[in-house]
């Protein structure tokens, strides 16, 4: 059964809604683009478009970035402008299983669709 935050996340991918949370000690502010897993790790790909990283401030446009959901902590939906980044070009390593993809067009081939 999917976690909460796995929950949460899916529910902001259908509502195309921001997520602001803690990660890693630090604020993040993103929209979850993949949800997934690699063995029984749950994990998202997002696009993080404010707050901060182990790097510092996160600079605009904003970084794609992979989450391990059992690391995150208070998890808030919210309104706002949907950010996906503007590119797509590399494939992505973050997860063995994508099961879901806010792109209808997905080259992933999600396991379920939204």
């Amino acid at each position: 059964m999917p976690s909460a935050t796995y929950q949460l996340l899916l529910e902001a991918m259908r509502l195309r809604r921001q997520v602001v949370c803690l990660y890693q000690g630090h604020r993040r502010e993103f929209c979850p683009i993949l949800l997934g897993r690699t063995r029984l790790e749950e994990r998202a790909l997002v696009f993080q478009f404010g707050g901060t990283g182990s790097a510092g401030p996160i600079a605009p446009p904003g970084e794609w970035k992979c989450l391990r959901l059992a690391e995150i902590r208070d998890v808030v939906l919210r309104e706002g402008p949907w950010h996906e980044g503007d590119s797509h070009s590399t494939g992505q390593a973050c997860m063995k299983m994508v099961e879901y993809d806010v792109n209808p067009a997905s080259p992933h081939a999600p396991a379920y669709r939204l």
